[in-house]
């Protein structure tokens, strides 16, 4: 391998690093650290204050275009990076085939992390609610007060607010409101409504229990994903396997990208490598969501 070839590799997979880099959390960083740098060198190479405000303007406009650009269109931006150095059309139909699965990926964390806070917004409405009760308010109008102050009740907040304004069904709208992920502690709630309206049962104390009982689960649930941190950690390396082995080949002096995308041998082994990378990913994550679903 030429040296041309070699040095236009390692460029290539120093773009890639560099990408990822920029996909995480080290963009805002970065950005941060350039601001000051040039902040601090307001007076070398033009007037005082002209230099800050280019900087503030170029920043502001490449956060607004990472702001727009998806992470997972990074997966097209580092196929085309690699099909550059490497001659070939198959990285940026494979950068492309990962946008979907990217993008899919994203939406399940953002539906996790919107279903664990609607739960602790269920929490705290319950503690809530129990403190307002106890300090000589009205079911209807405690939950008027604690609803506002904990937003537990997410979307159907406006029609469960309306029953309790307007002596309405309470229960049944805490029923309907607790369809929303996350918010299956409101069926909870409705019950100790209904038992505290038609028995005259003390409301405060139902709630307690209740808050208990979901904060328990809460724990529990934390407590499994903590468990849990090592399985997807082994997924995560196993995705950085293959971007590891091209390094390496770099650095023996190898041209991985030619043999892999010009040569029968390793187009043969960029398949099976794929679908066998593609498995072991699968068959982790399918063993991480199994024990999450049985928690």
């Amino acid at each position: 391998m030429t040296g041309t070839g070699q040095l236009s590799t390692g460029v290539a997979l120093a773009f890639l690093g560099a990408a990822g880099w920029l996909a995480g959390s080290g963009w805002h960083t970065g950005v941060r650290r350039a601001r000051l740098m040039f902040l601090s060198h307001r007076g070398v190479g033009g007037a005082a204050g002209s230099g800050p405000l280019t900087v503030r303007r170029v920043t502001d406009g490449l956060r607004r275009v990472r702001g727009r650009l998806r992470p997972e269109w990074w997966s097209l931006v580092a196929g085309l990076l690699v099909a550059v150095p490497g001659d070939s059309v198959l990285p940026v139909v494979a950068g492309a085939a990962g946008v979907p699965v990217l993008r899919r990926a994203r939406l399940a964390r953002g539906a996790r992390r919107a279903r664990e806070h609607r739960m602790d917004a269920v929490i705290a409405l319950c503690g809530t609610l129990a403190g307002e009760v106890r300090a000589g308010r009205q079911p209807g109008e405690a939950l008027l007060c604690a609803a506002h102050d904990s937003g537990g009740l997410g979307d159907a907040q406006a029609t469960v607010l309306a029953a309790a304004r307007f002596g309405g069904d309470v229960p049944g709208a805490l029923a309907g409101a607790a369809g929303q992920p996350g918010a299956e502690g409101l069926r909870g709630l409705a019950a100790c409504w209904r038992v505290a309206v038609d028995q005259g049962a003390g409301l405060a104390a139902g709630l307690d229990r209740l808050e208990g009982a979901l904060c328990a689960e809460r724990d529990q649930r934390r407590d499994l994903r903590a468990q849990l941190a090592g399985a997807r950690a082994t997924a995560v390396m196993l995705a950085g396997l293959p971007v590891l082995g091209l390094l390496l080949g770099v650095a023996l002096g190898s041209d991985p990208l030619r043999v892999l995308l010009h040569t029968g041998a390793g187009l043969g082994c960029l398949l099976v490598g794929g679908v066998l990378e593609g498995l072991g990913v699968w068959w982790v994550t399918r063993i991480v969501r199994g024990a999450e679903a049985v928690s």
